[in-house]
C-alpha cells in the first residue's frame, strides 16, 4: 500500500490555484484597486506544474515500488491503468462538451482537426498553433501533456532501470530552459504559445520524477511550522517569477535571463509546495480536505464549464428575470465564485462516485502496488 493523503491536499490546492485564475475570466479583476487578487489570480496557473510534479512522482514511486516487489515493471499494465484512470472522463468531457456547442455555442467545438488533435492527445499542440478554443475546453490540454510523458517514461524504467530515467529526465530539463530561452530570444506580440509547448512544461514532470528518484520512499520530517515556512517561500518564488521576471501563463514577455530566472522560480515554487507537504502527518489531514484532492482530476475538468453556465447563461437570465434584486458588484461576484465553486465540488463528487470509481476498481486489477485507487486516485 502507498496513499499519503497529504498528497491529495496538495492536489486541491493546485486546483484552487488554477481556478482562481480561471475566475478572472468571469469577474474582470482590476489590478489598481485589487492588486493582491489580481496577482492571485494571474499566479493560479502555476497550479499547473504542481499537478505535474505530484503526477510524476507518484507514477514513478509505484513503478519502483513494483519493480521491487515482482521484480519488474508491467508495462501493459501500466497503460491499462493510465488509460482507465484518464480517459473515460477525458473522452466523455471533451466529445460531450462538443455535442452540448450544438445548443449551448461558445461551450465547445466544432473543429474536426480539434477533435483529431484531442483524440490523440495533441490538444496542446493544436491550441499552440491555432489558439484557445472555449474555456470549458482548453483546461483539457493539460492532460495531452501528461499522456505524451508517459509514453517514454515507464518503457525506460522497465528495460533500462533508473539511471536512464534520471538520465532522461534531466535531458528534458535541460531541453525546457533552452525551449524558454528561445521563446525569449524571439519575442512576439501576444499569447506565444509558451505555456502548452510540451517541452517547456516537461521541466515539472522530469523534477518530480527525479524527486522519486532522490527520495528513494523516503518521506520528508519537517515542523508544522518549517511547513508553513515553504508555502510562504514558495508564494515567494511564484510571485517573484511573475512580477520581477514576467513569466506567466499568457503573453509572457521576460527577458533571455529573465525567462531563465522566472521559469526556475516556478519549478522551484512547485518543488516547495511538494516537499514541504510530502510526509505530513496523516492525522493533520483532513479527512474533508484528501477527499476533496481525490477528486481533483473532476474538479480539474469541469470547474470552467462550470464557471461558464454560470456566468455566462445563468446570472444573465437571473438579471432579466428579477431585474429589482441588486447586490453591490465585489459582493455578488464573491457569492458566485462560492457557488461555482460548490457546484463544482458536486459535479466533481458525482462523477467520481458513479463514473470514475468503476474505472477505478478496474484498474486495481492491473496494479501490483496497492494505491488505495479504489476510492483514491493517485494520478
Amino acid at each position: 500500500m502507498y496513499y499519503r493523503p497529504e498528497l491529495d491536499a496538495l492536489r486541491f490546492f493546485a486546483f484552487l490555484c488554477v481556478f482562481s485564475f480561471h475566475r478572472m475570466d468571469y469577474v474582470p479583476t482590476d489590478p489598481m484597486l485589487h492588486p493582491w487578487p489580481y496577482r492571485i489570480g494571474n499566479i493560479g496557473p502555476f497550479g499547473v506544474p504542481v499537478f505535474f510534479l505530484l503526477s510524476a512522482f507518484l507514477i514513478t514511486e509505484l513503478l519502483l515500488r513494483e519493480r521491487e516487489r515482482t521484480g519488474k515493471i508491467h508495462i501493459e499494465a501500466f497503460y491499462t491503468r493510465r488509460i482507465l484512470r484518464i480517459w473515460p472522463l477525458y473522452f466523455v468531457a471533451f466529445f460531450g462538451l462538443a455535442l452540448l456547442n450544438h445548443f449551448v455555442p461558445g461551450v465547445g467545438t466544432g473543429d474536426p482537426f480539434a477533435w483529431l488533435a484531442f483524440t490523440f492527445f495533441a490538444g496542446n499542440w493544436y491550441i499552440l498553433h491555432h489558439g484557445w478554443i472555449a474555456g470549458s475546453v482548453d483546461p483539457l490540454w493539460s492532460i495531452s501533456v501528461e499522456e505524451q510523458f508517459y509514453i517514454v517514461i515507464p518503457v525506460l524504467a522497465a528495460f533500462a532501470g533508473r539511471r536512464a530515467v534520471a538520465i532522461v529526465s534531466s535531458v528534458l530539463l535541460a531541453i525546457a530552459y533552452v525551449t524558454v530561452l528561445l521563446y525569449a530570444l524571439h519575442p512576439t506580440a501576444g499569447d506565444n504559445g509558451e505555456w502548452t509547448n510540451s517541452f517547456v512544461q516537461f521541466q515539472f514532470f522530469s523534477a518530480g520524477t527525479l524527486i522519486a528518484l532522490l527520495l528513494r520512499g523516503r518521506l520528508i520530517r519537517l515542523a508544522a511550522w518549517v511547513r508553513g515556512l515553504g508555502f510562504v517561500l514558495g508564494f515567494g518564488c511564484w510571485f517573484t517569477a511573475l512580477l520581477r521576471f514576467k513569466v506567466q501563463s499568457w503573453e509572457p514577455h521576460p527577458t533571455p535571463f529573465g525567462a531563465i530566472a522566472g521559469w526556475f522560480l516556478v519549478l522551484a515554487g512547485a518543488v516547495i509546495f511538494f516537499l514541504s507537504t510530502l510526509g505530513t502527518p496523516s492525522r493533520m489531514v483532513p479527512r474533508w480536505l484528501a477527499y476533496l484532492g481525490r477528486i481533483s482530476y473532476g474538479l480539474y475538468v469541469v470547474h470552467s464549464l462550470v464557471f461558464f453556465l454560470t456566468f455566462e447563461k445563468a446570472i444573465p437570465y437571473l438579471r432579466r428575470a428579477f431585474p429589482g434584486f441588486v447586490l453591490p458588484s465585489g459582493v455578488r461576484d464573491y457569492i458566485w465564485t462560492l457557488i461555482v465553486l460548490a457546484l463544482s465540488i458536486a459535479l466533481a463528487s458525482i462523477s467520481f462516485r458513479y463514473f470514475e470509481r468503476p474505472f477505478l476498481r478496474l484498474k486495481k486489477r492491473f496494479a501490483f502496488v496497492a494505491a488505495r485507487e479504489e476510492s483514491s486516485p493517485t494520478a
